[in-house]
C-alpha cells in the first residue's frame, strides 16, 4: 500500500469540492496511462455530494469513464433504494458519460444470478486481471463500520474467490444486494473513503486507530498497492488521536 492519509476538513462544505478533485485528477492520470478511468461508486449520501461537486467542475469530460458499482440493491432502477437510479437522476443524466460506460446490475435475476451476471460484466471490461483493478473506488462506511455490503461477523468478509458476491440478509434493508469482495476492492489503484457527521466519529475511531476483537470491515480495507484516503469532516474525526492532515478550502488532494 502506498500508505493512508486521514484527512480532515472544517465540515462537508470543504471536503466536497476536494473530493471531486481527486476524482477527476485520477480520472485524468488513467485517461493519459491507459485510456480510460474506471470508477467504483457507493451509495447513500456520497450519492448527492459527489454529483453536486462534480457537475460544478468546469469542463468535466466522462466520455472514457467506465462505472461500475461496489455494492447495489436488488432492486428495481425506480426504486429509491437503487443506487443506480440515484446517481441516474443526479449524475449520469447530466454527464456526457456513455451508457456502455455505466455497468448496471440486472435487477430481474435472483440475487445469486444477478452477481453472476454482474461478475461477468467486470470480466468483460477487466479481461486480463483475476480481480478487477479499478483506478479509484469512492467508498462509504456504516455506523457499525461496514463498508459496500460487507457487514460485521457475516461470511462474506472471509470471501477470497469470487469477485462479486450475494447477500441475501443484509442487517440493513433492503437484504439483498451484491457487492464487491474485498480481494477486488483491495486491488484498486486508489480507494476513498467519505465519511462526516458526529454519528461516525465512535466507528471512526475504532476503525482507524483499532478496536478490542475483529477489525471492522472498513479497517480491513487496505490496498495491495495501491492509495487510501480517508476524507472526513470535523465532527467525524472528533474522537481521533491519531496524526491527520487538516485541510480547507480550495484543497487539492
Amino acid at each position: 500500500m502506498a500508505g493512508r492519509r486521514v484527512v480532515v476538513f472544517p465540515s462537508s462544505a470543504e471536503l466536497g469540492p476536494a473530493l471531486a478533485h481527486l476524482v477527476t485528477s485520477r480520472a485524468e492520470k488513467a485517461i493519459t496511462s491507459h485510456g480510460r478511468f474506471t470508477l467504483g461508486l457507493s451509495g447513500g449520501s456520497l450519492v448527492f455530494m459527489l454529483s453536486k461537486e462534480l457537475l460544478a467542475m468546469p469542463d468535466l469530460d466522462c466520455s472514457k469513464w467506465v462505472v461500475g458499482f461496489c455494492d447495489e440493491r436488488v432492486v428495481s432502477f425506480d426504486d429509491p433504494e437503487s443506487t443506480y437510479g440515484l446517481y441516474k437522476s443526479h449524475l449520469f443524466s447530466k454527464v456526457n458519460i456513455p451508457d456502455s460506460g455505466i455497468l448496471t446490475i440486472d435487477p430481474s435475476l435472483p440475487v445469486n444470478d444477478c452477481a453472476e451476471d454482474y461478475t461477468c460484466k467486470l470480466k468483460k471490461i477487466f479481461p486480463d486481471e483475476d480481480f478487477p483493478v479499478f483506478d479509484l473506488l469512492l467508498l462509504g462506511m456504516g455506523p457499525d463500520g461496514h463498508t459496500c455490503s460487507l457487514f460485521p461477523d457475516h461470511s462474506l468478509l472471509e470471501e477470497t474467490k469470487k469477485i462479486v458476491a450475494p447477500i441475501s440478509d443484509s442487517p440493513k434493508p433492503p437484504p439483498q444486494r451484491v457487492t464487491m469482495t474485498f480481494p477486488v476492492v483491495n486491488s484498486a489503484r486508489c480507494v476513498a473513503f467519505v465519511s462526516t457527521g458526529g454519528s461516525k466519529a465512535p466507528v471512526l475511531k475504532e476503525v482507524l486507530e483499532g478496536r478490542d476483537g475483529p477489525a471492522l470491515p472498513a479497517a480491513r480495507v487496505v490496498p495491495t498497492n495501491g492509495e487510501l484516503f480517508w476524507l472526513v469532516d470535523d465532527p467525524a474525526a472528533a474522537s481521533l488521536t491519531i496524526q491527520v492532515e487538516r485541510l480547507g478550502a480550495g484543497a487539492k488532494l
